[in-house]
């Protein structure tokens, strides 16, 4: 099936893996960033049979147009939710399936179980590398500052050109965006993940549209309220997450029915692509039935 598009974006819907009859699907939350297909590492790492069909925000015109308007979206956590849940099986219909979150993905994908009807809900719910949406998370737009956003941004660009940009250990700490900006372009030329004579308003275009696309999910969050999760938990983080030595990312607060904490190579983009990884992941993504 081809995938479905809405406007003139990427499409929302991406099978990366049809299941074989009897088997279970895996259900993936993708927040856009890098494409959909990152995550055909973990689709060849599922077991034979299993299926894989990413959910990619990224073609909800709302969300994705946000991230080149100045990251305002003009939707919600909710709204979201219920568009991916359009695109799930029928009630009744449906055969085992798992449904996961990668990123904010986790919470867009929390949301979808608790507006299901209880019999349609997942057995648990896998969370990778995803930060709760609860209030001692949520942060005005001014707490971003260009020393966290520069590291991420690095991650970012090293996973996106398949060459790793290690910044110095001591930096970006104390740097303004643009002095920040030219470590990064040192860094990834020094990797190869850029060239030498890549200029230096290139980079700063791809680093405005990247923060924004955070603005925006941390504004969606901002007015997001969730419950206490209905299903159990299982939370995956990075060795390099995004919010390093946090175990976990703020979902003990949300684990009304249970939480389970795992770890696998990588940082939070990489974790997405490692086969090492992926391995880890394709355990515990395995369908399980419902509830």
């Amino acid at each position: 099936m081809r995938p479905r598009r809405e406007g003139g974006g990427p499409a929302a819907v991406h099978r990366l893996r049809e299941a074989a009859p009897g088997h279970g699907t895996v259900h993936l939350v993708h927040p856009g960033a890098l494409p959909a297909t990152v995550h055909r590492t973990l689709a060849a790492a599922l077991p034979e049979g299993d299926g894989l069909t990413v959910l990619d925000l990224a073609g909800l015109p709302r969300y994705w147009e946000a991230a080149l308007t100045g990251g305002r979206a003009e939707t919600s956590i909710d709204e979201l939710a219920d568009r991916l849940l359009a695109e799930l099986p029928a009630a009744g219909e449906a055969p085992p399936y798992t449904l996961a979150g990668w990123s904010f993905g986790g919470v867009v994908a929390q949301a979808m179980v608790e507006r299901q009807a209880v019999a349609d809900r997942p057995a648990a719910l896998v969370l990778l590398d995803s930060i709760a949406p609860v209030a001692a998370y949520q942060q005005p737009d001014e707490a971003l500052q260009p020393s966290l956003l520069l590291g991420w941004f690095a991650m970012y660009l090293g996973a996106k050109r398949g060459r790793p940009v290690a910044l110095p250990a001591d930096r970006p700490a104390g740097c303004d965006t643009e002095q920040g900006l030219l470590l990064v372009l040192d860094a990834a030329v020094a990797s190869g993940a850029l060239l030498p004579d890549t200029p230096p308003a290139g980079l700063r275009k791809l680093y405005d549209t990247y923060v924004d696309g955070l603005l925006r999910n941390n504004r969606l969050t901002a007015g997001h309220r969730p419950p206490p999760s209905s299903i159990p938990l299982a939370l995956v983080t990075a060795e390099r997450s995004l919010l390093p030595g946090d175990r976990t990312l703020g979902w003990d607060q949300l684990a009304g029915a249970g939480l389970t904490i795992h770890q696998v190579p990588g940082d939070h983009y990489t974790m997405l692509t490692r086969p090492d990884a992926a391995a880890l992941l394709a355990r515990l993504l395995r369908p399980a039935g419902h509830r």
